[in-house]
């Protein structure tokens, strides 16, 4: 047993000492002269290929290599961007407003809130809101006035919108189209007059329609926020400037007594500039019932409630009396450019 692990041992000495002397420079000089171990790749004799770039008149950009070589980074600065941009297309222009109607003032300056109007101590029958029928006269009213001034940017889009309805729907598939809609309109405000007003003085026929009930169901939060209704499609009639109108509402809403304007659309309008005039609208409700002696309240604020057929939840865009008194001014240039067109 001893003498075999002897021998074990001496064989594999051997064979160290022969990769030893295998792995020995001269030894594999000697047996592979052309060849080398290598990662990359074997070395072959090959002709040295010719760079292009050593054919570039090196003199002639010599100072242009230096130039850049010559800064380890960048040296531009927001200044030098600035007038470089100066040079090449010439300096800004300064945005100008292009609405002029931004910078006009109403000849015929009407507050919004009636200085004169005295409001009693102790209101009526608060339980019982207004309604009073709007009267066919020659006096302009709201709606009327919004039409015949309607932008003209406004005016294009709107022309387009019907022209791509009818080329959809044909003409008479159109007028029926909108026929439908101020019918769903109409029936949508009974059916919140009816939730409104108080069960003795509801209609009894009054039911909740099909045809509206995505409409309800999309203002249900809203209505949580409502109290206090003091008028409910009431005539309302500005004894100075001579024009007239129906609101929806007028109630308060989280505390603030506000105009409510009613509104229903196929489309979401998450934000106040998406309802065009609407807002306009409603401060022009709000001047006519300051200045109305059938009323003996002044409002300051608005609200527009878009209601969606779908049943999603309505926006309610909240104009507080800042913003009133913007859409205030602006209604009274709207109103003088139809009054000299008239």
């Amino acid at each position: 047993m001893l003498l075999i692990r002897m021998k074990f041992l001496q064989l594999l000495f051997r064979k160290s000492e022969k990769l030893e002397v295998l792995f020995q420079p001269r030894f594999y000089q000697k047996q592979f002269p052309y060849v080398c171990l290598a990662t990359s790749a074997c070395l072959y004799s090959k002709k040295k290929k010719v760079n292009s770039y050593e054919q570039v008149d090196q003199e002639k950009y010599k100072s242009l290599v230096c130039s850049v070589t010559s800064y380890k980074a960048s040296a531009q600065t927001p200044e030098t961007i600035f007038e470089e941009d100066g040079l090449l297309y010439g300096q800004p222009l300064k945005h100008t407003p292009s609405d002029k109607a931004e910078t006009k003032t109403p000849k015929n300056w009407v507050p919004l809130i009636n200085p004169e109007k005295r409001i009693p101590l102790v209101n009526g029958d608060s339980n019982r809101p207004m309604k009073i029928a709007l009267q066919k006269t020659k006096t302009p009213s709201v709606t009327r006035v919004l039409q015949q001034t309607i932008p003209p940017q406004q005016a294009f889009y709107l022309e387009r919108w019907k022209q791509k309805m009818i080329l959809e729907l044909g003409k008479d598939g159109f007028a029926e189209y909108t026929k439908n809609l101020f019918l769903q309109g109409e029936l949508f405000h009974a059916a919140l007059e009816s939730i409104f007003l108080p069960e003795e003085m509801a209609s009894k026929e009054q039911g909740e329609d099909s045809a509206v009930s995505g409409y309800l169901s999309s203002v249900q939060h809203v209505l949580k926020d409502i109290s206090e209704v003091k008028a409910l499609e009431s005539a309302v009639q500005h004894e100075n400037l001579q024009y007239q109108g129906l609101v929806d509402c007028v109630a308060k809403y989280r505390g603030q007594l506000c105009v409510i304007d009613w509104k229903t659309s196929e489309k979401p309008k998450p934000f106040l500039q998406n309802t065009f005039d609407n807002p306009l609208q409603v401060a022009a409700y709000i001047g006519a019932i300051n200045h109305d002696a059938n009323y003996d309240f002044q409002v300051g604020c608005g609200l527009i409630v878009v209601a969606y057929k779908d049943g999603c939840p309505a926006h309610p865009h909240f104009m507080d009396p800042d913003l009133c008194s913007q859409y205030w001014k602006k209604w009274l240039l709207r109103f003088e450019e139809y009054m000299d067109r008239n």
